[in-house]
């Protein structure tokens, strides 16, 4: 991948930072997006730039606004445009459907499923040009099925897997490949403060609030891992992978085989 430019959506932290860090690994260089402090993004940019002797850019496009993630695609277009594009960038919020905020509904659409549409139809005209490029587009095992309480999550994870279809055919006949990633329970920050609320209010440990989440949905009782997905990634970026199109590559310990 050297030479590569990879963008990749929510990369701050979690599954987007475990994701970039391991395209850069195998030689791209990195766009990466998402929120946080501003000295700490800068410190992570310039850390993975050493460790890995690439270039690493920072985009805070806030992915809700669709302004702004125009502005931030012909920047980089600009520069020559994304070969691999990785969305990740997701929010997640539950709640039966007759409580549902409606706004909530809309703030989980707009980055869980319309970002994803908007960075794709900016990044495949530069992809078009060079008749090369990757679009892997992180969905989730709700993307297969669903959950009570979760209905934005699993209508926009649904929207994904279909809009990689799509893409898919549409670049049927170039060196352009779309596919999604379809993750199960990912031991994130986010999650591990699920876990740790849990434990609080049913006055268990750390360690058995942690077995019974994973008990519910997971069989294997074990968390995926960022690593573990930045490895899938990798593969989707290969020549191994040129023939797979419009596939959701499932890693969810045995959730969805249920």
């Amino acid at each position: 991948m050297k030479g590569k430019v990879a963008l990749v959506t929510g990369s701050t932290s979690g599954i987007g930072l475990g994701i970039a860090r391991q395209l850069a690994a195998n030689g791209a260089n990195l766009v990466l997006n998402g929120f946080g402090d501003a000295a700490e993004i800068e410190n992570l940019r310039a850390s993975l730039a050493s460790e890995f002797g690439i270039d690493v850019h920072y985009e805070g496009a806030d992915l809700s606004k669709a302004a702004e993630i125009e502005a931030m695609m012909e920047r980089l277009n600009a520069r020559g445009g994304v070969d691999i594009l990785v969305n990740n960038a997701g929010i997640q919020y539950v709640s039966p459907i007759e409580d549902f905020d409606p706004a909530r509904w809309d703030t989980i659409i707009a980055i869980n499923q319309t970002a994803v549409f908007l960075t794709m139809h900016h990044a495949l005209k530069s992809m078009r040009a060079k008749n090369w490029g990757r679009i892997i587009n992180i969905a989730s095992a709700h993307g297969l099925v669903a959950s009570a309480g979760k209905v934005a999550y699993v209508a926009a994870k649904h929207a994904v897997i279909g809009m990689t279809k799509v893409a898919a055919l549409e670049t049927a006949r170039t060196g352009i490949t779309c596919n999604s990633i379809c993750p199960g329970w990912v031991l994130t920050p986010l999650v591990q403060q699920q876990i740790e609320a849990r434990a609080k209010a049913e006055g268990i440990s750390v360690e058995q609030a942690s077995t019974e989440l994973l008990g519910e949905k997971q069989p294997s009782l074990q968390f995926v891992t960022p690593e573990q997905l930045g490895q899938s990634a990798v593969f989707l970026c290969s020549a191994g992978a040129d023939q797979m199109r419009g596939a959701s590559l499932v890693m969810d310990g045995g959730w969805t085989a249920q």
